[in-house]
């Protein structure tokens, strides 16, 4: 297969830059990497593309690897013709090329193969040719009482169940029948216990076309099925395929064609439909997963790249009823301060003291900010908080962050090696106070897929799920840039080109010899050789450096081109360490980009980073987003009226609508149709994870948690 061709006008490419990225992926690059350093090659394509396009590329060679073992094995049964060449040759998916394969492939015991021992495949082919013989005077051929044939019915029967398995192997029959199906088929939904109740009572006697339904309800629907609360199937009129199948391999009307045609229903009811039924099935809860996925994905990247709320000393509070809410102090670099443990659920008494003590860190740490666990007992502790803070004259804010993930990263090695004199519920605590702080750094020491902001994640394929996750975290860590001398291993070893055990080498030799203090003494570290030097080096920024740009996203190979830029413009890098190049872009403008292109030898997009760089070095891309909603005080779900305005925080996008924290406990649900006046294809238009809205309550059930809110004023 030619790759180039394929990937240039799958992804609307030019040729040369799907080569380009080929060569790139092969060369060992990372796709971090190859999208900021090598914009040039690839036509400033962002790293979420590039990603796909190398993700399509692995599935290409993947099938080419699959087409040539199956013309291999048909080969190897010296069945191979040009007919089965040509096949393979134009097959576009794997499930074509198994089509083509299904003929050929090793079978268990069938009714066609014991009929096939039994000597009954010329009867069956002579029947299957449709000519005008006797039937039953040529099945009377075939009798043979050693080979367990007794009559003349069981000769024709066993060669009916041979050419019904020949039919369904029929890779041009099957692939028409998956057509019909897709396109006109239903997919049917019936209660296993109609008494019963559950979450799937919608789904007890549902029924809606494969092509329209939507990635979410597949996933409800095979989840109902998985708990035996639903008994599903796809439902099409048989006569509608049959049809089909009857006008491909029915002759005529002789005897042999009446039996062909009786064939033709037993592959369909017996063989066929079962089988394609499960086929698209698959397909279905496929094409879901990689939907639910890419939503996943999408949440999390927003998630991971909300603004970090720097340059304050946090408290975190980690909530809970019987064990009390565990309380961390951490300062700005998120340094544990102090930690304690309260009881604001308890007794009066207890309540009182919380109040002093919480008080009491406020101003003993000058305390600007709480983040407060969104767990068991987090509307107590909430409340508790906005009261204790409208009591002080202290000027402090607190806000509700997912505790997704806190436990499983506060048992775990990485914790405790950060963490060795802290009990683990408190290092809980430490944790919800730094993911206000600086959502990404914290939140890279937790697996994906357990940060859950998704739908059905457990339902996932976990394997792909990690990669696409785990490709996430890597795009946003890269985007940001990592402190050398202060980030994490965790972080550390999602920076490009650096691994696990390189990530480590870099923080125990910043230990055994104090920060860094160039980007060059990297080279030094072990095991990080020039290959990794240069897929990392730019992701690492060293604000102690006497080289401001050790500070910036400019990549070193791209030093001298960023010192003749500034000489161009009448600048120097002491006027980059002091900030004076404000109008930097303005003068590089005059001069003109394509002739300090030619002069420096870099091309345009990469010139263009370097100013944007160099202007603001240190500059970290999530200050330019809205700074996150913080609050002072707090309702309950029965303060809400409906036709209330608020503001609220968008925690979750899903397929028919989006979350929204407006400051009570239980999230407010706006559902797909009252996000936008304008009819919209998914939610994700307009809604992204972090956003601050506007919304409107629609309804309140206080009984059941429920808040219905729109945006449509």
């Amino acid at each position: 297969m030619d790759y180039v061709k394929q990937l240039s006008e799958e992804f609307g490419i030019k040729s040369e830059y799907a080569q380009n990225i080929i060569n790139l992926l092969d060369e060992g690059n990372t796709i971090p990497f190859i999208a900021r350093y090598r914009k040039e090659m690839h036509g400033t394509l962002d790293d979420q593309k590039i990603r796909e396009i190398s993700e399509r590329l692995e599935y290409l060679r993947g099938l080419d690897k699959r087409r040539e073992e199956i013309f291999n094995l048909i080969s190897g049964l010296e069945k191979m013709d040009d007919d089965i060449a040509k096949a393979l040759d134009g097959a576009k998916t794997l499930a074509e090329l198994e089509d083509i394969y299904r003929p050929f492939k090793p079978k268990r015991k069938t009714r066609a193969s014991v009929a096939k021992e039994k000597g009954l495949e010329p009867l069956a082919d002579m029947i299957f040719a449709q000519g005008n013989s006797s039937v039953n005077a040529e099945a009377e051929k075939f009798i043979d009482t050693e080979k367990g044939v007794e009559s003349a019915e069981e000769a024709i029967q066993g060669a009916m169940d041979i050419i019904a398995e020949n039919i369904s192997d029929n890779a041009e029959i099957r692939k028409r029948l998956k057509n019909i199906i897709r396109l006109n088929a239903y997919i049917v939904s019936k209660a296993a216990d109609p008494e019963k109740e559950s979450v799937y009572t919608v789904y007890y006697d549902y029924r809606e076309l494969v092509k329209n339904i939507p990635s979410h309800r597949i996933l409800a629907i095979d989840r109902g099925e998985k708990e035996d609360i639903l008994k599903v199937g796809i439902e099409i009129e048989a006569e509608r395929c049959l049809n089909i199948m009857q006008r491909l391999l029915v002759k005529g009307s002789n005897e042999c064609a009446e039996l062909v045609k009786n064939a033709c229903e037993d592959a369909y009811e017996r063989l066929i439909f079962p089988s394609v039924e499960r086929e698209i099935r698959s397909e279905l809860t496929d094409v879901a997963d990689e939907q639910a996925i890419k939503l996943f994905a999408m949440n999390l990247r927003q998630l991971l790249m909300q603004p970090p709320v720097k340059g304050h000393v946090a408290i975190g509070l980690d909530p809970g009823y019987r064990t009390g809410c565990k309380l961390a102090v951490v300062d700005a670099t998120g340094r544990i301060l102090d930690t304690s443990v309260i009881y604001p659920t308890h007794s009066q008494a207890q309540i009182l003291k919380s109040k002093q003590t919480l008080k009491n860190m406020i101003k003993k740490y000058h305390a600007e900010i709480i983040a407060i666990g969104n767990g068991t007992a987090s509307k107590e502790t909430e409340m508790f908080t906005a009261e204790c803070i409208s009591e002080i004259d202290d000027k402090v804010s607190y806000m509700v962050v997912s505790e997704a993930g806190a436990s499983v990263y506060s048992a775990s090695k990485l914790a405790a090696a950060e963490m060795p004199d802290l009990d683990l519920t408190l290092r809980s605590a430490v944790s919800i106070a730094r993911r206000l702080q600086d959502p990404l750094a914290e939140l890279v020491k937790i697996e994906p897929k357990a940060i859950g902001v998704g739908q059905y994640q457990h339902d996932m394929p976990q394997k792909r799920l990690s990669e696409a996750l785990d490709g996430v975290v890597e795009d946003c860590v890269n985007s940001v840039g990592a402190d050398l001398n202060t980030a994490s291993p965790a972080l550390l070893s999602r920076v490009s080109g650096v691994n696990a055990t390189v990530s480590k080498n870099i923080v125990a030799y910043r230990e055994e010899n104090g920060a860094f203090s160039s980007r060059a003494e990297l080279k030094k570290v072990p095991k990080l050789g020039p290959k990794a030097f240069e897929q990392c080096a730019g992701f690492l920024r060293v604000p102690e450096s006497k080289n401001p740009l050790d500070n910036t996203g400019v990549h070193p190979e791209s030093y001298t081109a960023a010192k003749q830029l500034l000489e161009l413009c009448g600048y120097d890098l002491k006027d980059v360490a002091k900030g004076n190049i404000s109008d930097l872009a303005q003068k590089a403008q005059n001069i003109g980009l394509e002739s300090i292109s030619e002069k420096t030898g870099v091309g345009i997009p990469t010139l263009q980073d370097i100013i944007k760089e160099i202007t603001k070095p240190g500059r970290d891309p999530r200050d330019e987003l809205p700074p996150p909603l913080l609050r002072t005080d707090v309702l309950d779900i029965k303060d809400l009226k409906e036709g209330m305005e608020l503001k609220g925080t968008v925690r979750n996008v899903i397929d028919f609508g989006a979350f929204i924290d407006i400051g009570v406990h239980q999230d407010g649900l706006v559902h797909i149709s009252q996000i936008s006046d304008k009819r919209i294809k998914h939610p994700s238009d307009v809604l992204k994870v972090g956003d601050i809205v506007n919304v409107r309550i629609v309804k309140v059930d206080a009984e059941k948690g429920r808040i219905s809110l729109t945006m449509r004023f």
